[in-house]
């Protein structure tokens, strides 16, 4: 993902892109989807590997080495990738590259509403183009290692419909949070906040209506009935309340090698997505296994707890980065030409009241995002934990051995992204928003919470 998504997903503006990024683009450590909202703790706690037992997942030699290279490459693109957008936005300042798109602005119109679209829009296509090597440079990483199968025509394609969806949105949500920190320049930071309340649930409800400009789908009992009455069984057991007319094959085959099933949505919009590289190239059990777990996250109200706290952490988040961003201002405003908007201090405003001076709370919530990532993926560990859990138990009773079904389901979503399986643990700690695949299929060989006439967390039977 481009650093300039990640710059409006640290302030939570372009939160319908955050739905549809995913989709896009399917990351290598995306082994069972993540939904796509802020985590909430657990205290479900993952299984530590015994490392003197033998390991439940391996690869062959080959495969073993190329992903333990591919590993390294990752880790570098993700530290490289995050320091470079961070600079860039830097630069955008320092260079004084903001101030003067700002008073380019002016010069093209006497509307502001008008300056602050054209501001933000040309903000968004620089962003994205000095992004553009490294997510190139990615691509073609995973073409090199049989990931992707997408060619450069239709990698731009879909690069360039990511473009024209952030700026069709992106430029109007940023232009909102402009005018709230011109509005009330005092407590901006909570005017934000309150506002991007609303677009957290609007996102995961609107995700399944904008994942078809990146992909194509067709009902899933068009080529796979079989596979629609085994999730129909899932469906059941979990209380789920997906029909079979909401059940869809993505035409992943064009772009990827990998596998995935995933569900999304809420309410009216809730749906089945399986790829079609996962039905019938692998058992139709793993499915309802990965069906399973990401159904956890809806019936164990992931998504509800997530947004409570992130509710709350944002708040804190935002406060913090208003007064970091006042000092960096105050600091640095003389030499960025943060001018002040009309009127000047005497009505309250201050120089982050200007295009201009919102790049720079946008590069102070980018770099709290940075620096908070370990915490927000420690907890969608516990969440992504807590849905294994979930989806093990779910299928009990529905399939032979739930055990050998799970492993045997991580073991081929880690060959299919070629997951390193022994990564190092700063960078699992760092990185990881999922268990490592080691880990999760560790856990599953050994849980059998009906051994000996017990019962399941959350099944009985």
């Amino acid at each position: 993902m481009s650093f300039a998504r990640s710059a409006m997903l640290a302030v939570c503006l372009v939160v319908l892109l955050a739905a549809v990024a995913p989709r896009l683009g399917p990351g290598p450590r995306t082994v069972i989807r993540r939904i796509a909202q802020p985590a909430a703790s657990q205290h479900a706690q993952p299984a530590s590997a015994d490392q003197s037992a033998p390991q439940a997942y391996s690869l062959p030699p080959d495969k073993l080495a190329k992903a333990i290279a591919l590993s390294r490459i990752r880790n570098i693109l993700d530290l490289v990738g995050s320091l470079w957008g961070l600079a860039v936005l830097w630069l955008l300042l320092a260079t004084r590259a903001a101030a003067g798109l700002e008073a380019w602005t002016h010069r093209i119109s006497r509307h502001r509403w008008l300056q602050g679209l054209l501001f933000f829009a040309a903000f968004l296509v620089i962003t994205f183009l000095a992004s553009l090597p490294l997510d190139a440079f990615g691509h073609q990483v995973s073409r090199n290692y049989g990931i992707s199968v997408q060619g450069w025509g239709g990698w731009l394609v879909d690069l360039a419909k990511g473009l024209g969806l952030t700026l069709v949105i992106g430029s109007p949500v940023l232009l909102l949070f402009s005018w709230i920190v011109r509005r009330w320049p005092r407590r901006y930071w909570l005017g934000a906040w309150v506002v991007t309340l609303p677009l957290l649930v609007l996102s995961a409800f609107l995700s399944p209506l904008l994942e078809p400009i990146f992909n194509k789908y067709e009902p899933l009992a068009k080529d796979h009935p079989a596979l629609v009455v085994e999730l129909e069984k899932v469906v059941a057991r979990t209380g789920t309340n997906i029909p079979s007319n909401r059940m869809f094959l993505m035409k992943a085959s064009t772009k990827t090698n990998g596998l995935n099933a995933y569900v999304s949505g809420l309410g009216v919009t809730k749906r089945i997505v399986v790829w079609d590289t996962t039905a019938g190239r692998i058992p139709d059990d793993e499915v309802q296994f990965i069906f399973g777990h990401e159904s956890g996250h809806y019936v164990l109200n992931h998504i509800l707890k997530g947004l409570i706290l992130g509710a709350v952490a944002l708040f804190f988040v935002y406060w913090a980065c208003a007064g970091f961003a006042a000092r960096l201002a105050h600091r640095f405003g003389a030499r960025w030409r943060l001018n002040w908007p009309e009127g000047g201090p005497e009505d309250g405003t201050t120089p982050l009241s200007t295009r201009a001076g919102f790049v720079v709370l946008l590069f102070v919530l980018s770099l709290t995002g940075f620096v908070l990532a370990p915490i927000d993926n420690t907890i969608s560990r516990q969440f992504e934990h807590q849905a294994d859990v979930y989806g093990q138990e779910a299928i009990h009773g529905l399939v032979a051995d739930p055990q050998k079904t799970a492993v045997a389901a991580f073991n081929a979503l880690g060959e299919a992204w070629l997951e390193d399986p022994n990564p190092s643990p700063f960078i699992e700690f760092w990185t990881y928003d999922h268990p490592s695949v080691q880990t999760r299929a560790n856990f599953a060989a050994h849980y059998d919470p009906w051994a000996n006439g017990g019962h399941g967390k959350f099944f009985d039977k």
